[in-house]
């Protein structure tokens, strides 16, 4: 998925402890001593790849989003137990939203792992960003940040290219569910926009693994409980299925987000999102390369108005009312 978001007011520093103490000031080890550009790139790259191992492990929507998370937990619970012992407990109101952002990646997942089986891992990577309509409503709506008209050219011709780009509109892909899809890759986007709100507002704050630990967790519990009642979750899967879902665990939750989280608090907004725009694209040659999955025309078309919209809104600098 790709992560495009608007600048919202950051939240206020925790306390910086002093060199050596063991606190979360200590800023220079770790992912950040990682360049951010190379960072933003590392995790678009790695979460480019989740789609297709989601698909070829053939488990269900609600088995895949659960065990995405579930899987991930495993790697991210020594992260985030050794960033508390140098970097201290990170504060409990932001482990709340920690939460509450999680909840919602849950949501996201189940209706994001549906998509892919109506329109195909490229298309529904495409499909997700949508939530750059509806991040900056959030954003306008609940932290007063305004966005500018540029937001209102672009989000028709996104809406558009979604209708396109899943085949509910012109000609699909043969053997897919376009609307069924569209509905479903729409409904992961929306979930999404809302973790990405969540996130970027309790972000920059000195931890990396506590929040993506949290987050994971609130998901895993979410996407057992969604994908369970509406799908049901199948334990009792092959060896090599097991082996996509742990590549997707370690690449598209571990990897991906340790070092997106990583980046965005040190990036420009619009740089930040343009960089992330390669995910996207190496969704659709990573379908076609190893699940020969080859769009139809126009939804290529949809996709490129769907790319199009994203790089516009990328480069917006909102207002804030008042």
């Amino acid at each position: 998925m790709t992560a495009v978001v608007s600048e919202v007011p950051e939240p206020e520093a925790e306390p910086r402890a002093e060199a050596g103490s063991g606190g979360c000031g200590d800023r220079a080890g770790g992912l950040d001593r990682v360049h951010p550009v190379l960072a933003a790139m590392g995790g678009a790259a790695s979460n480019s790849t989740s789609a297709a191992f989601a698909k070829l492990s053939g488990a269900g929507a609600g088995t895949a989003a659960f065990l995405r998370c579930a899987l991930a937990l495993i790697a991210l619970l020594p992260l985030a137990a050794a960033e508390y012992r140098t970097r201290g407990p990170r504060p409990a109101r932001l482990v709340a939203v920690d939460a509450a952002a999680g909840v919602l990646l849950g949501v996201d997942y189940v209706f994001w792992a549906r998509s892919i089986g109506d329109v195909g891992a490229s298309i529904a990577t495409v499909l997700i960003n949508v939530q750059v309509v509806v991040f900056p409503l959030l954003a306008w709506g609940l932290s007063g940040v305004r966005p500018t008209g540029r937001f209102a050219l672009a989000a028709p011709v996104m809406l558009g290219g979604v209708a396109f780009a899943s085949g509910a509109v012109g000609q699909a892909a043969p053997g897919g569910s376009p609307v069924s899809g569209a509905l479903s890759g729409v409904a992961a986007g929306v979930a999404y926009a809302g973790y990405l709100f969540l996130t970027r507002s309790a972000g920059g704050t000195g931890h990396s693994a506590a929040p993506v630990f949290v987050s994971t967790l609130s998901a895993a519990a979410a996407a057992a409980v969604l994908g369970g009642l509406w799908m049901g979750i199948d334990l009792d899967l092959p060896l090599a299925s097991w082996g996509w879902l742990a590549a997707l665990a370690l690449l598209g939750q571990v990897m991906s987000w340790l070092l997106i989280g990583s980046a965005l608090p040190r990036l420009a907004p619009a740089t930040g999102s343009a960089l992330l725009l390669i995910q996207p694209i190496l969704a659709l040659a990573v379908g076609a390369a190893f699940l020969n999955e080859y769009p139809s025309p126009t939804q290529l078309g949809g996709c490129a108005l769907v790319l199009l919209a994203v790089w516009a809104l990328a480069g917006e600098r909102p207002k804030s009312d008042g």
